[in-house]
């Protein structure tokens, strides 16, 4: 489930204006923030200038895949316009050139306002390829304690001098909750990871410049931010993390 609009609002009061919204089998999970967009753009709340809306479709004919941007513009009252448009999951390099270049053609005619492009990658390959060649102007990969490989096939290879923003989703996907990690048997003393923990996991990496999240109310919100004022999680925690998540899997394997 994602933010609902009383969500959205705390949050763009908080300091945030990014937004991202999916259409295609996922439209009715981001009906809340949709809405939140809309009670946000009504009797000027927010200027349009001052959010920054990214919409993905994971329509692979390249034909079709705009359409899904007008169906949220549409939907969005005051919207008028994607900021961002993101080539969504792409699961290979010949899907990827395709959508890429009638992205590309949009955004070179200023298609309904569009102002950069991006693609969300399985395949860090994929990511590490569209880094190189400088193709994106934003590209989202899954990272997390469960799903580390990023380490070492993506990481090392990105500079941080790069000039396309690096964001991670997925983050949570790791998550423990306590009645699998009481399953687990562990002696006392061993920790559990919060929520939060998860994204301050992601936010360690120098690599990464920010995180799709989806607090699912005001409070969850606040209690986000609050912690992610600690700051990243130390070499330690992240290596436990990693292993905790590793000895999850392995007993629900087993």
């Amino acid at each position: 489930m994602t933010a609902s609009p009383e969500t959205v609002i705390a949050a763009y009061e908080s300091g945030i204006n990014f937004f991202f919204v999916t259409a295609d089998l996922h439209w009715p999970l981001y009906e809340g923030l949709r809405r939140g967009l809309g009670k946000l753009l009504a009797g000027n709340r927010a200027r349009r200038n001052e959010l920054v809306v990214a919409v993905v479709s994971y329509l692979e004919n390249p034909l079709f895949g705009a359409l899904q941007f007008h169906e949220v513009i549409a939907e969005v009252p005051g919207l008028e316009r994607v900021d961002v448009a993101i080539a969504g999951a792409v699961p290979q390099e010949a899907s990827f050139y395709s959508r890429l270049d009638s992205m590309v053609a949009a955004k070179r005619t200023g298609h309904s306002g569009l102002r950069a492009i991006g693609a969300s990658f399985h395949q860090r390959t994929l990511a590490l390829l569209a880094h190189y060649y400088d193709l994106l102007d934003v590209s989202f990969v899954r990272y997390n304690a469960a799903h580390p490989g990023a380490r070492r096939d993506l990481f090392p290879f990105i500079g941080a001098a790069r000039s396309t923003p690096l964001f991670n989703f997925k983050s949570m996907m790791a998550r423990i909750s306590r009645e699998t990690f009481d399953a687990l048997g562990l002696p006392e003393g061993y920790w559990l990871p919060e929520v939060c923990d998860y994204y301050r996991f992601v936010l360690s990496r120098d690599e990464l410049d920010g995180v799709l999240c989806s607090p699912q109310s005001p409070k969850e919100l606040s209690e986000l931010l609050r912690a992610l004022e600690r700051g990243p999680v130390s070499a330690e925690e992240e290596e436990y993390m990693i292993w905790l998540s590793g000895l999850t899997q392995a007993a629900v394997l087993s």
